[in-house]
C-alpha cells in the first residue's frame, strides 16, 4: 500500500479507510488476528480485510455493513490524527497550483505539523520528485517519519528536525517551490531564497494574522522577490433541495390557460390544472446555501525569486 501509488487488495499492515456513511469514516491500520469495533458491529482483520479488494462492501458482526477504501491525501487529511491545526484540502489545491508542483518538482516545507499538506505535495510531485520537510518540535518530527514510512512515501520525503529560522532547510539552490507555515515566516524568507534555485522558484507562507502577512511581504521584498500577492480562500456550500412554493392569484384560470396555450379539453391537462389549484403551491429544485460556513482559515502570500 502506498499513498501515491493504487493498490487493488488490502495486506496485512496497510492502512485503509473505513467507511461508515455520509461524513464518517476512520483510518485503521490492517493487522492479522486484529479486530476493529465500530457501531454495525466487530470487522475482524483476518477474515473481513487481509485480501479483499479496496472499495469492497464489508458486512460487520451486528449485520450492518461498512466500505473499505483506499487512503487517499484528501481522505488522510479529514481523518489524519491532529497533532497541530492543518490545511484542508480548499487552502492545499489553490497552494499546489500557485506554487506551480509537477511530477518532478523539488519542495521544501515548513512546519510539517501533522503532514496534512505534506501528503499532498508527495502526491503530487511523486514518482521523481522529492520533499525537504523542516519540523521544529521532535516528537512530531518523529511521528511525521513514522507515518511516512507506514504509508510507503518515506522515499519521496526527508524529515529534518531543526529550527528553520536559524539553520534553514539543510538544502540549497534545487528547490522548485518552498512553503512556509510557521508563526514568524518573516525570519526564514533568506533561507528560502537560499533553498530556491537559481531563478523563477515560487514561495507560499500561510499565516493566520494580516500582522503576519504585512511583515512577511516587507521580508519578501527586502531579499528581492517579485510578484508578491496576497489571498484568502473562502469556501461555501450549496445544498441542493425540493422545496414548495404557493402559487401567485394571477387573475382567473381561464384567462390564464388561453394566454399561455393550455388545452383545458385535454383531460390530463384538467387534472392537473386541478391539482395544482388544490395544492396552491409548485415544488422546484433550489440550491439553498448553508447557515453556516467555513470562514477565515489563513492568509495565502505568494511570491517569485527573480
Amino acid at each position: 500500500m502506498s499513498f501515491v501509488e493504487y493498490g487493488d487488495t488490502i495486506k496485512d499492515g496497510d492502512t485503509a479507510i473505513v467507511f461508515l456513511g455520509h461524513e464518517s469514516m476512520f483510518p485503521v491500520k490492517v493487522q492479522h488476528g486484529t479486530v476493529t469495533q465500530t457501531k454495525y458491529g466487530v470487522i475482524r482483520h483476518s477474515t473481513d480485510l487481509i485480501g479483499k479488494k479496496y472499495g469492497s462492501k464489508v458486512t460487520c458482526s451486528k449485520g450492518g455493513w461498512v466500505f473499505i477504501l483506499h487512503p487517499t491525501p484528501e481522505l488522510w487529511t479529514m481523518n489524519l490524527p491532529h497533532r497541530t491545526q492543518i490545511l484542508y484540502s480548499t487552502d492545499i489545491s489553490i497552494i499546489t497550483m500557485m506554487l506551480e508542483l509537477k511530477p518532478g518538482s523539488i519542495v521544501c516545507e515548513s512546519g510539517t505539523g501533522s503532514g496534512s499538506l505534506s501528503h499532498a505535495l508527495i502526491r503530487t510531485v511523486a514518482p521523481t520528485g522529492h520533499l525537504y520537510t523542516v519540523e521544529f518540535h521532535q516528537q512530531r518530527a518523529e511521528k511525521a517519519r513514522e507515518e511516512f514510512r507506514e504509508h510507503g512515501v518515506e522515499h519521496l520525503v526527508t524529515v529534518t528536525n531543526q529550527d528553520v529560522c536559524k539553520n534553514g532547510f539543510g538544502v540549497s539552490n534545487i528547490a522548485d517551490a518552498v512553503f512556509l507555515d510557521i508563526p514568524s515566516p518573516w525570519e526564514a524568507i533568506g533561507h528560502a531564497k537560499t533553498a530556491l534555485k537559481a531563478e523563477g522558484g515560487r514561495i507560499c507562507s500561510f499565516s493566520p494574522c494580516i500582522e503576519q502577512v504585512q511583515r512577511t511581504c516587507l521580508a519578501m521584498e527586502e531579499y528581492g522577490f517579485t510578484e508578491i500577492n496576497t489571498l484568502e480562500i473562502l469556501l461555501r456550500v450549496y445544498n441542493v433541495r425540493t422545496i414548495s412554493l404557493q402559487i401567485p392569484d394571477l387573475g382567473k384560470a381561464a384567462e390564464d390557460n388561453s394566454s399561455t396555450g393550455f388545452d383545458s379539453s385535454n383531460p390530463s391537462n384538467q387534472g392537473s390544472l386541478c391539482t395544482n389549484l388544490q395544492q396552491g403551491t409548485v415544488q422546484f429544485k433550489s440550491g439553498v446555501p448553508l447557515r453556516e460556513m467555513v470562514g477565515h482559515t489563513g492568509y495565502l502570500t505568494f511570491a517569485t525569486k527573480s
